[in-house]
This record gives C-alpha cells, sequence and structure tokens, in this order.
C-alpha cells in the first residue's frame, strides 16, 4: 500500500527538484487526498449524469446538457490532481504515452461547448459528447498497463 501511496503522489520518482521538494511541504495527508477525490470524483459523476437528464429539457435542454456533462467529465479528471498533486498530473498528462488522448479529450470538451453554444447543433453536441466519452476512456486506459493493448486486441479479435 506503501509503494501505491508514493506512485499515485509522486513521490517514487528518485530526481526531485526543488519545485516538488516544494509541493510536499505544502501537500495535504493521505486521508485528505483519499477524501478529496471521492469527493471530486463523485461530484463529476452527478454532474454528468446531471447533464444525461438535463438534456430531455425543453429549449435550454442541451446547453445544460452540454455545461453540466462536460463539467462533470472535468471534474472526474481533476480528482486526480488530489492523489498525485497538480504538477505531477499535467506533467503525466503530457508524457508521450498519453499527449495525444489528452488534446483529444481537451479538444473533446471545447467542442462540446462550442457545438451548444455557438453553432446550436444539437447532433453535433451529442456526437462530441460521445467523443468525450471515448477519448476520456482511452485516456484513463493509458494509466493503467498493457490496458490500451489489451483493448487494441480484444478489438482487433472481435473485427477479424
Amino acid at each position: 500500500m506503501d509503494k501505491l501511496k508514493k506512485v499515485l503522489s509522486g513521490q517514487d520518482t528518485e530526481d526531485r527538484g526543488g519545485l516538488a521538494e516544494v509541493a510536499d511541504t505544502s501537500s495535504l495527508s493521505w486521508n485528505t487526498r483519499i477524501k478529496g477525490f471521492i469527493a471530486c470524483f463523485v461530484t463529476g459523476i452527478l454532474f454528468s449524469m446531471l447533464g444525461t437528464l438535463l438534456l430531455w429539457v425543453p429549449r435550454k435542454g442541451l446547453y445544460l446538457f452540454a455545461v453540466f456533462y462536460t463539467f462533470g467529465n472535468i471534474a472526474s479528471i481533476g480528482s486526480t490532481i488530489f492523489l498525485m498533486g497538480p504538477m505531477k498530473q499535467l506533467q503525466r498528462m503530457v508524457e508521450p504515452t498519453r499527449l495525444v488522448a489528452t488534446i483529444m479529450v481537451l479538444l473533446c470538451f471545447a467542442l462540446t461547448l462550442c457545438s451548444a453554444f455557438w453553432w446550436h447543433n444539437k447532433g453535433l453536441a451529442l456526437i462530441f459528447c460521445i467523443l468525450q466519452s471515448l477519448a476520456l476512456t482511452w485516456y484513463s486506459l493509458s494509466f493503467i498497463p498493457f490496458a490500451r493493448d489489451a483493448v487494441k486486441k480484444c478489438f482487433s479479435a472481435c473485427l477479424a
């Protein structure tokens, strides 16, 4: 369990800079981090579910859906900041193995909101929400060793 704490909080690396040491002096306790993670993640799930329910509200449903669904996903991603810390989270987001996934997730967030507020296109907003979910899933799989490879093999076996 201690190894898991070290990896998730970013303390597993041996090359520690001055910024990492400053972050450690002001970091939260492990219990507080877990509570923050759970609270933020549950809030994200609730926002996403609320957004899905608000989709059926006449006239303003699409806007509410896009906002709540996107903010729910942002809160879900943001919840990992409690486990790793903000700097480690940003460093991991731009690692070569997940850079494309990060860009796709952020792009889908922006395009979902643009399709709802500027383009007023419900179909496009729904497509971007689906793409948002797929991109977020692919991004999340990048944190599990060999998960992406397993998904690729599963899909190639199903399609072949």
